[in-house]
């Protein structure tokens, strides 16, 4: 058949909580089209849902780096040609495959069960309350990015990984710095080495003197070694506020830009379940990836995908698609049922602290709009800065206002 070719990703967003226009145009064109990589390689965008979803849950396809051909500009001529040495290191599980993705995740999933996450619901509501408190002493106007968004979920992640929240000067910069798209390869991995650094430093001091917390659990197993544990607790600092963070702050922006939706959340408190979940599919911050490379030839839709080929899916338009989500997915309607998204991935790499992320969300949302009923952009629209320069998307900042 003949395929649509893409030279590159498009990653303009003409509208702050749509995809491209151009990748939701591919995706009506050809739910699987080619797409050529920053390294020449011809390899795969997927844009469908239904595509998505088949090929996150397919064991015929790797998510080790090694295997994957470039995609991201910047480092092109960077990365060591020798595969080995480009290959995830010890305890990274987002970059492996099974049997080790399998036993590294095993050692976590007891910590972040439904039950568990669900009794920690009081705790982070007094977070939120706190941190709403605080944002009340800055007399009707501030940035809810610096002042509510970022702090709730690096408060609740540093608590449950034994973090001292004093620290988090050590880790927020370097995040910061490594998922800019600006960012050197050079100075991203010295980023990431400064973060490492300090993990290493967390383990010992665990190991030395245990606390009440995920790390302390974790080595307690004696299963990983320190260099596993340090880097599993790494992904899990970084997740834990990055993603959060940033859909509480773009989520809020969304909501204070579709004030009738506003409105279903303050009248029906009952829809918040669903307005989380409406939300993440609606935005889809993660706008880069995810990518795969196929392990032996696979068919997808009449498709051949030779063993070799890498392929990127884009949540966004996958998110967006009317095979999926009947009447009009480029809407926000809080009431629409939207189970089924894949914003946090699909398969054995889907999230694995989606129940927290959901509980943050649920809670932060509701309270906000609750304490705060006339919050509104201190600045116009088109004056919040966006985060297009960074790996997961969202606002730099948020600068609102309310009747102090």
């Amino acid at each position: 058949m003949t395929e649509l070719i893409s030279e590159e990703l498009p990653t303009t967003r003409q509208n702050p909580f749509d995809p491209p226009s151009e990748v939701t145009a591919i995706r009506e064109q050809a739910r699987i089209s080619r797409l050529k990589f920053a390294d020449g390689h011809l390899g795969w965008l997927v844009t469908g849902h239904h595509q998505v979803r088949e090929l996150l849950g397919s064991p015929k396809f790797s998510n080790r780096p090694e295997n994957h051909h470039l995609l991201d500009k910047r480092f092109q001529g960077d990365l060591p040609e020798d595969k080995d040495k480009r290959k995830a290191e010890p305890g990274m599980f987002l970059s492996q495959d099974p049997p080790d993705h399998t036993r590294l995740r095993k050692m976590l999933q007891g910590q972040f069960t439904v039950r568990r996450m669900n009794q920690l619901s009081e705790w982070i509501g007094q977070i939120v309350d706190d941190q709403l408190a605080h944002l009340r002493t800055f007399d009707g106007h501030a940035d809810l990015v610096k002042e509510f968004a970022m702090p709730v979920p690096s408060l609740v992640i540093c608590a449950l990984l034994g973090v001292g929240y004093e620290e988090k000067s050590r880790f927020q910069d370097d995040t910061a710095k490594m998922l800019s798209l600006d960012t050197t390869f050079k100075d991203a991995m010295e980023a990431f080495a400064r973060i490492q650094e300090f993990m290493r430093e967390l383990v010992a001091r665990k190991k030395e003197n245990p606390g009440d917390d995920m790390i302390s659990d974790l080595i307690a197993t004696g299963e990983p070694t320190d260099q596993e544990a340090s880097n599993m607790a790494l992904l899990l600092l970084i997740a834990g506020h990055e993603t959060t963070a940033n859909m509480l702050g773009l989520g809020t922006f969304t909501l204070l830009q579709h004030p009738d939706q506003l409105k279903v959340l303050r009248d029906e408190p009952d829809v918040i379940d669903n307005a989380v979940e409406e939300l993440m599919r609606y935005l889809s911050i993660i706008h880069l990836g995810p990518t795969r490379t196929a392990l032996e030839d696979v068919e997808i839709e009449g498709h051949l995908i030779k063993a070799g080929d890498s392929v990127v899916m884009h949540v966004p338009a996958a998110n967006r698609d009317p095979e999926k989500f009947p009447g009009n997915p480029e809407e926000l309607d809080l009431r629409r049922p939207a189970s089924g998204h894949v914003a946090f991935g699909h398969g054995i790499h889907q999230c694995l602290g989606q129940q927290l992320a959901r509980i943050e969300m649920r809670i932060g949302f509701a309270k906000l709009f609750a304490e705060f009923p006339d919050l509104r952009l201190d600045v116009e629209p088109e004056e919040v800065p966006l985060r297009t320069d960074m790996g997961i998307y969202g606002v730099h900042s948020l600068p609102v206002a309310w009747s102090a």
